[in-house]
């Protein structure tokens, strides 16, 4: 495989695993900076003065959340004002070595649908067992030698 990635992954699965539990958290509806903003009892004059802004910057701050437009920065200045810490995290719904497996799969019946079609032209056809055992090698070809182009095809 290129480059260690088997390693690199298996490395990065390890940090994510402890972060699988945030799978299950939603964000509050008028989302996070208000919902703890509320929870300690604070207004938002007196988180604007935390801050060094003015109210209605609270007011569009809280408006940018929830429409996803807010910036990491601000979302972390939020944070320190709120006397909390902004996690910023991407968590995989699966495995990193599925999401691999799944796209080697996804490689392979497209290379194998190519190479079946020659050889029905040619009456060469392989049964559904030897099709399966062939595309089974190919996956873990292609997770072993983790090609340039694996991420190239998308459906």
């Amino acid at each position: 495989m290129k480059n260690n990635t088997w390693l690199i992954r298996e490395q990065v699965q390890r940090q994510l695993e402890k972060y699988q539990i945030l799978l299950d958290i939603s964000v509050p509806p008028r989302g996070w900076i208000k919902a703890i903003k509320d929870a300690l009892g604070m207004n938002g004059r007196q988180l604007a003065k935390r801050m060094g802004v003015t109210r209605q910057r609270i007011s569009l701050l809280e408006k940018q959340e929830c429409d996803g437009t807010v910036t990491l920065n601000t979302m972390k200045k939020s944070a320190e004002a709120l006397d909390s810490v902004f996690v910023y995290c991407l968590v995989p719904r699966k495995k990193l070595e599925e999401t691999v497996k799944d796209q080697a799969r996804k490689v392979a019946i497209k290379r194998l649908n190519r190479a079946s079609h020659t050889m029905n032209l040619e009456n060469q056809e392989l049964t559904k067992e030897e099709n399966e055992n062939i595309l089974n090698r190919m996956i873990e070809d292609i997770i072993h030698q983790q090609p340039s182009d694996l991420w190239d095809y998308y459906a």
